[in-house]
C-alpha cells in the first residue's frame, strides 16, 4: 500500500512509513552477514534511495513489496563485498546464481500467481480486505485494526479462515 502511494505518487509520507519499517530489517538483515553497525546504516540509506528513485519499476503482480525491496539490498551488499573484496557469505553467492530464473519458473510462477489472484477472488470481500492489507500492504494486525476500526480478534479470525480457504483451494500448487 506504503509502495503503490511512493510509486504512483510519490507520496513522502508514505515513503516515510515505509523507511520506517524497513530499515530497522535491513539494518538487521546486513548486520547478520557480518556489516558494522555504521555501515550497514549507511547500506541502509543507499538501499532506500534507491527505493525511492526506483519506485516506478515495482509490479506488485511481479514480487511482494518486500522481496522486490530485499532483492536491491541483496544486490547492494554484493556490490559492497566485492568493493571492499570481502568473501561473499555462502548464502550470497548460491542466491546469485539462482537469481535469473529460467522460462519455465516464470512461467509456472505467472500460473501460481493466477491461481492465488482467482483464489483471492473467491475469498468473502471482508476476509480479503483484510488479507490485502495484512499481506500485501504488509500491515500488522494491529495496524489493521486501527485503520479499520475493527477489533483485533476479528482481524484474526478473518486472516485465518480466510487462508484456511486458501489453502483448500490452493493445496493443489503444493
Amino acid at each position: 500500500m506504503w509502495m503503490l502511494a511512493v510509486r504512483d505518487g510519490r507520496d513522502r509520507a508514505a515513503f516515510a512509513a515505509l523507511f520506517d519499517h524497513f530499515a530497522p530489517r535491513l539494518k538487521g538483515f546486513f548486520m547478520r552477514s557480518g556489516t558494522a553497525s555504521a555501515q550497514a546504516e549507511e547500506i541502509v540509506q543507499e538501499v532506500m534511495l534507491t527505493v525511492w528513485h526506483k519506485a516506478g519499476q515495482f509490479d506488485p503482480a511481479r514480487a511482494q513489496v518486500s522481496a522486490w525491496i530485499y532483492q536491491i539490498a541483496r544486490n547492494r551488499q554484493i556490490d559492497v563485498f566485492r568493493k571492499e573484496r570481502r568473501p561473499m557469505p555462502e548464502e550470497l553467492l548460491s542466491d546469485a546464481h539462482d537469481a535469473e530464473p529460467d522460462a519455465t519458473q516464470i512461467l509456472a510462477v505467472e500460473q501460481e500467481a493466477s491461481q492465488l489472484k482467482q483464489a483471492l477472488a473467491r475469498l468473502k470481500p471482508d476476509q480479503r480486505a483484510i488479507i490485502e492489507k495484512a499481506y500485501l500492504g504488509e500491515l500488522s494486525h494491529q495496524e489493521i485494526s486501527t485503520e479499520t476500526g475493527l477489533p483485533l480478534g476479528t482481524i484474526k479470525s478473518r486472516i485465518r479462515l480466510g487462508l484456511e480457504k486458501l489453502r483448500h483451494d490452493l493445496k493443489e500448487l503444493r
